[in-house]
């Protein structure tokens, strides 16, 4: 049947219905839902690789506790109190199972409500965020979760960027991906920052309540919680007032959150709170400052949180700082070095204020020290022969054009050398210095330690060289320790913040700079200067041997001495090298040293001196060596720093070479050959054959070694 063209119309009083076309606008939507969805899913991909990624790099958590922003370190001192931190504080690190439940309510409160429930990110809290942000104008609440703050500390810095936020938002689910969020709550509670230093709940408790971070109380807990939105504002130890009001919030929180009830609340009494006091600028910053620049000898590049264990004992310290500041004249300064047998520092004063003047005079300063000089002096007469009982002369004397006068103006004529340097004789000191040569002192004055330039022109004996107090107490404690050299020390040992050794100072044995005789000798000569002498004012009821000191114009007043084992050096003067009236060694710093010792040996056995002087046998008579026995093949003899040699026994002399043996007796005094035997043997033929020696030589020659000059 063909096919009808005939076209069908609508039936009368209907209208065609026309085809629906979708509008612009529902084309545009669909078009962005679709883009987007494609964007959102490549963005969420693209975010999923970035967090893998980054989870695999992360360090383990181990490594997530060691990790820190610069370098702790803790100074202790003798006892193990805690002298001075610099750095970031980090304390003890708190296991989340000892951190105290207050402190975790308190912080989870007040900075992540939600922090049980987000992935490492808070949706809720970014969109309050922005519409805050789009109400006030700017951005006022943060919608960083504690995961993102740890990523912050741990990783970051506070850069106000999208690339900066960006990253932490990759590191927060990272974190999270990798540990568990009691992991996560434990290290931000132990790395987040509350000021003054302080990282972690254990240095902030320390800090400003005293006491370890395991045991934190409700109102403790709220004030350390409140300081992390602004740790400078909000610190006890800037102003308690807005701490407090700060933690107020805290509680409040804590109740909306029903982590406490309201009337555990208002039982928070804040009045009876007891903040830490700041530990200030204090004189013990003068023995850090010396000792701490060490660690980069002792330990090399370590940059994990360390403790520093030194010698120092505080109340010893604390009294070396008021007798300083109680016996130092108007206008003047004041040091003051004190050690242990061994050279361990137990006290050092670098001036009368650490806050008004930081600069170390103990350690740095140079200034001449006058008759505390003649020490150098008389050691070497001792070791050149000399004893006290020895006579010497007290007159008028000129050296090489110089005329040293006694302080007095007065001389005594003959006197032996106790007498000497007791009353501080310039006249002898400047005699016995030529005797024994100029040179020689300066050499005895570098074996002790002496670490500044010496001249040697004559009026060195009087102390016209500059020296450090700190070398001159080393000296004194050599001879306390009866010649042996004695190495000052500040720093026991150094461990990590969880007791690990990285440094232990090991005891060791000095060398001896002087027989143990002139040791004895100079001993007997600073017992006299203290109980006759010029020293008269450092006398504390026991034993002591010390030496005073005075120079030109009275410009600087020293006094050094030691008794049962403590050897303390005290300086005063000006600064600007400017007279003090009325300073002199046997005054105010006498005064101050005694003042000092007397709290440093109480609680010390009272030691007698050795003073008893026993030649070596190299030094007795004759007769003296046949009454006494002695053989001598067994002497011992000193070299020239006057150190003790052993001698050679005959079957040592067997071992040697023939020209190492001991010199023939009658060529003792002979100078020693310009050649050796062999090279004279065949200068002069003694080793040919006979017939070679008898035949002459057709051109003789001399060896151009042995030709005069």
């Amino acid at each position: 049947m063909a096919r009808s063209d005939i076209r069908r119309t609508p039936p009368r009083g209907r209208q065609p219905e026309p085809t629906q076309q979708p509008s612009s606008w529902r084309r545009i939507v669909r078009r962005v839902f679709v883009w987007g969805f494609a964007l959102a899913l490549l963005g969420t991909v693209a975010l999923a690789v970035a967090v893998g990624i980054t989870a695999r790099t992360l360090p383990s958590y181990d490594e997530l506790k060691s990790s820190q922003v610069g370098q702790m370190i803790v100074v202790r001192a003798r006892d193990g109190s805690e002298l001075f931190a610099m750095g970031p504080s980090y304390g003890k690190w708190v296991p989340y199972g000892q951190i105290p439940q207050v402190m975790k309510d308190a912080m989870l409160s007040t900075e992540d409500k939600r922090f049980r429930s987000h992935p490492g990110v808070d949706p809720v809290g970014i969109a309050r965020s922005f519409y805050v942000r789009y109400q006030e104008g700017r951005f006022k609440q943060g919608g960083s979760t504690i995961t993102q703050q740890l990523a912050r500390t741990v990783f970051l810095n506070n850069d106000r960027t999208w690339s900066r936020k960006l990253r932490e938002v990759v590191l927060a689910l990272a974190l999270e991906w990798n540990f568990s969020k009691d992991q996560i709550l434990e290290a931000y509670l132990n790395k987040v920052y509350f000021g003054g230093g302080a990282y972690g709940i254990d240095a902030a408790s320390r800090k400003f309540f005293g006491h370890p971070g395991t045991n934190l109380s409700l109102s403790e807990a709220a004030i350390i919680a409140g300081l992390v939105k602004a740790p400078s504002h909000y610190s006890p130890t800037a102003d308690a007032k807005a701490a407090v009001d700060r933690a107020q919030v805290v509680l409040n929180l804590m109740v909306v959150n029903g982590a406490i009830s309201r009337s555990e609340a208002d039982a928070v009494e804040f009045g009876k709170m007891r903040f830490a006091a700041e530990k200030g600028q204090n004189s013990a910053r003068y023995f850090t400052d010396w000792a701490l620049p060490q660690l980069d000898l002792l330990l090399g590049d370590v940059t994990e949180p360390i403790e520093v264990w030194t010698t120092l004992d505080p109340k010893l310290q604390a009294q070396a700082t008021s007798s300083i500041q109680a016996n130092v004249p108007g206008g003047a300064q004041g040091a003051l070095v004190s050690l242990d047998r061994d050279g361990a520092v137990l006290a050092m004063v670098g001036g009368t204020d650490y806050v008004t003047s930081n600069y170390n005079r103990a350690t740095n300063a140079v200034r001449q020290p006058g008759s505390v000089w003649k020490l150098f002096v008389f050691l070497a007469a001792l070791e050149a022969g000399y004893n006290p009982d020895s006579k010497v002369v007290d007159e008028p004397v000129t050296i090489q054009g110089w005329t040293p006068r006694n302080s007095t103006g007065t001389y005594a004529g003959e006197i032996d050398v106790r007498t000497a340097f007791a009353y501080s004789k310039n006249t002898v000191a400047a005699q016995l210095g030529n005797e024994v040569g100029f040179s020689a002192v300066a050499g005895m004055a570098r074996r002790f330690g002496i670490t500044t330039p010496i001249s040697t022109y004559p009026s060195m004996v009087l102390g016209a060289n500059e020296v450090r107090l700190i070398d001159m107490t080393r000296a004194f404690a050599s001879v306390s320790a009866k010649g042996q050299a004695i190495e000052p020390y500040g720093i026991v040992k150094v461990t990590s913040t969880g007791g690990r050794v990285l440094y232990q100072r090991e005891a060791r044995g000095g060398q001896m700079l002087v027989p143990a005789y002139v040791a004895a000798g100079i001993t007997d000569l600073l017992q006299s200067a203290v109980n006759i002498g010029t020293g008269r004012a450092a006398q504390i009821g026991r034993p002591v041997a010390g030496k005073t000191g005075t120079t030109t114009s009275n410009k600087d007043g020293w006094f050094l001495g030691f008794s049962s084992g403590v050897t303390t050096g005290v300086w005063m003067g000006r600064d600007d090298d400017k007279p003090v009236p009325g300073l002199q060694g046997g005054t105010a710093p006498a005064r101050a040293f005694a003042t000092y010792m007397k709290s440093a040996v109480a609680n010390r056995p009272v030691e007698q001196f050795d003073t008893e002087i026993t030649l070596p046998a190299w030094q007795l008579e004759p007769d003296d060596e046949a009454n006494l026995g002695i053989n001598p093949d067994e002497y011992y003899y000193p070299d020239e720093q006057g150190n003790m040699v052993e001698p050679l026994r005959p079957d040592d002399q067997e071992q040697l070479p023939p020209d190492q043996g001991v010199p023939n007796p009658n060529e003792e005094d002979a100078p020693p050959p310009a050649a050796n035997q062999d090279f004279l043997d065949q200068a002069t033929g003694r080793n040919r054959p006979q017939q070679q020696q008898q035949a002459p030589p057709a051109r003789p020659q001399r060896d151009r070694a042995v030709q005069p000059q």
